[in-house]
C-alpha cells in the first residue's frame, strides 16, 4: 500500500491507498517539521498515532511532504525515524513547495504555487521543475501573509491598543490575554509558530470588521510583492494556493492579487487529495509505460 502525506508546521494530512489506487484509510498527526521537531519527537508521534500503527507493516512506499524539508539535510532528518516506524516501505521525503505544484499545478505549464497557512512559501513552476529560488525565512524573520504572520500583527495590535475597543474586549473575553502568557508561549515554550497562528482563527471570525480586513490586505500584500511579483512572468502565468490562510480569506486575496495582476487560478485548503491524485496518475503512467 502506499502512504501519501502532506504536513504544515501545525498538522498533517494522511491518505492511504492500494495498488489499484483506491482510498484505503485516511488520518491526521501533528505536523512533522524538521526545523522544530527531532528524531525521538517524530518517532514518538508516529508510534501514538493508532490508526498509522495498523497498517505501518503494510506499508510499501511513503510520499511525505513536509514544511521545512526544503534540503538534502532536513529530509534526512525526518527519513531516519520514518525508516525506523515504516520498517518495509521505500521511502521518499520531499518539501510541502513540491507538494503545492503537484498539487495545483498542470504539467507542462508554468505556474508559480504558493503556500499561506501556518508559515508562508512560494515557488516557480516552469512546466517540468519546480525552483525555489525566493527564500522562505520562517516565522522570525519571514512568513509573510502568514497565520503566524498575522497572529504576530494581531497581538501586537491588541497590546499596543491599534484595535478598536469592541474588538479588545471580543478577544478579552475569549482568550482573557495577559503578556506574560504570550511572552511564556513565544519565547519559552516550543512551537511559538503554532500558537501565534492559533489567533488566526479569530480573524477569521472577525473578518468583516474593517480593521481585520485592513490588517489581511496589508499583510497578503506584502506577500504578494515579496513572493509573487518577483517572478519576471508573474502576470502572464497562473498563480496557485494551498492553505487555511488561503482558503478562509480568499475574497481578500483575490482582490489583492488583482491590485498587483495576479491572475490567481486554484485555491485549497488541504492538498492531500489532490496531491494523491497526482501520485495515482504517477502510478498509471508507470503502469502504462
Amino acid at each position: 500500500m502506499i502512504l501519501i502525506a502532506d504536513s504544515g508546521s501545525t498538522k498533517a494530512d494522511w491518505l492511504l491507498i492500494n495498488k489499484d489506487s483506491e482510498k484505503v484509510a485516511e488520518f491526521h498527526t501533528k505536523g512533522l517539521n524538521p526545523n522544530f521537531h527531532d528524531y525521538d519527537f517524530v518517532l514518538a508521534e508516529l508510534n501514538a498515532n493508532f490508526d498509522l500503527n495498523k497498517y505501518s507493516d503494510d506499508v510499501t512506499e511513503v510520499y511525505f511532504y513536509a514544511a521545512g524539508a526544503s534540503t538534502e539535510e532536513m529530509q534526512t532528518r525526518l527519513l531516519h525515524p520514518f525508516k525506523q516506524y515504516f520498517t518495509n516501505a521505500d521511502i521518499k521525503i520531499g518539501h510541502d513547495l513540491d507538494a503545492a505544484v503537484y498539487a495545483t499545478c498542470e504539467v507542462g505549464e508554468p505556474s508559480i504555487a504558493c503556500i499561506l497557512g501556518t508559515g508562508s512559501n512560494s515557488a516557480y513552476y516552469d512546466g517540468k521543475n519546480v525552483i525555489d529560488d525566493i527564500p522562505a525565512l520562517g516565522y522570525i524573520l519571514g512568513d509573510e501573509g502568514s497565520g503566524t504572520f498575522f497572529g504576530k500583527s494581531l497581538l501586537s495590535s491588541y497590546f499596543y491598543k491599534k484595535m478598536p475597543e469592541h474588538l479588545r474586549k471580543k478577544m478579552d473575553e475569549r482568550y482573557k490575554l495577559s503578556k506574560d502568557e504570550v511572552f511564556e508561549n513565544v519565547y519559552m515554550k516550543p512551537n511559538a509558530n503554532v500558537y501565534l497562528a492559533s489567533f488566526s482563527r479569530f480573524l477569521s471570525d472577525n473578518k468583516d470588521e474593517n480593521f481585520i480586513t485592513d490588517l489581511m490586505e496589508r499583510g497578503l500584500l506584502i506577500f504578494m510583492d515579496l513572493h509573487v511579483c518577483r517572478y519576471e512572468d508573474f502576470r502572464d502565468i497562473k498563480t496557485n494556493f494551498i492553505g487555511s490562510i488561503s482558503f478562509f480569506f480568499e475574497d481578500i486575496l483575490r482582490d489583492v492579487a488583482q491590485r498587483r495582476g495576479v491572475n490567481i487560478d486554484k485555491v485549497i485548503k488541504k492538498p492531500i487529495y489532490h496531491l494523491t491524485k497526482y501520485h495515482t496518475q504517477q502510478i498509471i503512467d508507470n503502469d502504462n509505460y
